[in-house]
């Protein structure tokens, strides 16, 4: 099996998963969306948002929310259903980002929330540029587990020792680095925020994340019994802080 294949078939997995995706991945804070009209240099109300692998509509959601006029773009067929299914009323494309439907110039935004990294950057950021107008943004954003809190390492280490298959997000620079050669003028921010979600919560999160939804329920089931009863040890009131470093990246287009 090719490594493109590899890619396209953990694509693929979260299909399997989709209901535990919706269910358990975080939100974003209000911040967020802040800074990315502070990046941007636009407001979100009327802007014409292409929300790329929106996945189950959880970004798409809050950017509506702000009054971006909002398309969603997802090629995967459970995420599309259950995007369909917690989604009511917003429009969804089956299509990636690696060849957008879309005419020439017609978006302000189009956003990657946590779905960057699976396209291909080399076809990704020239079809970002050719769809959007004249001074619009490419934004990307990931909210990563700060990892420098003691339960969130520990956590690391037992699954670097449990799935050889588990990674996080450290190609985050390398994926942005695309950005600055394709001609797009880059502005960051760094956000730091958390929510307090149950242990169960928790383990439905593992669940939607690559490296868990990948393998076969047999394969999974023995992790989570692991995971629930280190989380139980350590959170024996079965509530959990859960902290974010949450960082976003904006290429704007030439005006």
């Amino acid at each position: 099996m090719t490594d493109e294949q590899d890619f396209r078939k953990i694509a693929e997995s979260f299909g399997g998963v989709a209901p535990e995706y919706d269910r358990g991945r975080p939100g974003y804070p209000d911040e967020l969306f802040d800074a990315l009209e502070r990046l941007s240099g636009r407001g979100l109300k009327n802007a014409r948002v292409l929300d790329v692998g929106a996945g189950t509509g959880i970004a798409s959601r809050l950017l509506a929310a702000r009054g971006a006029d909002v398309v969603a773009v997802e090629p995967n067929a459970g995420m599309a259903a259950q995007f369909l299914a917690s989604s009511p009323g917003l429009p969804l494309v089956r299509a990636g980002g690696d060849d957008l439907p879309f005419h020439d110039d017609s978006a302000d935004l189009v956003t990657y929330a946590q779905s960057f990294h699976w396209t291909h950057p080399e076809r990704a950021v020239p079809e970002a540029i050719r769809v959007l107008r004249p001074g619009g943004a490419l934004a990307t954003w990931w909210n990563v587990h700060d990892e420098t809190v003691p339960w969130l390492r520990a956590r690391v280490e037992r699954l670097s020792a449990a799935l050889p298959g588990y990674h996080g997000y450290g190609r985050i620079s390398e994926f942005i680095g695309h950005l600055a050669p394709a001609g797009l003028t880059v502005e960051r921010a760094v956000l730091r925020w958390e929510r307090r979600i149950t242990v169960e919560h928790v383990l439905t999160d593992l669940v939607s994340r690559s490296f868990m939804a990948s393998l076969s329920p047999v394969e999974r089931e023995p992790v989570l019994v692991a995971e629930r009863a280190a989380m139980t040890a350590e959170f024996p009131d079965g509530w959990v802080v859960e902290p974010y470093i949450l960082e976003l990246a904006v290429g704007i287009t030439p005006a």
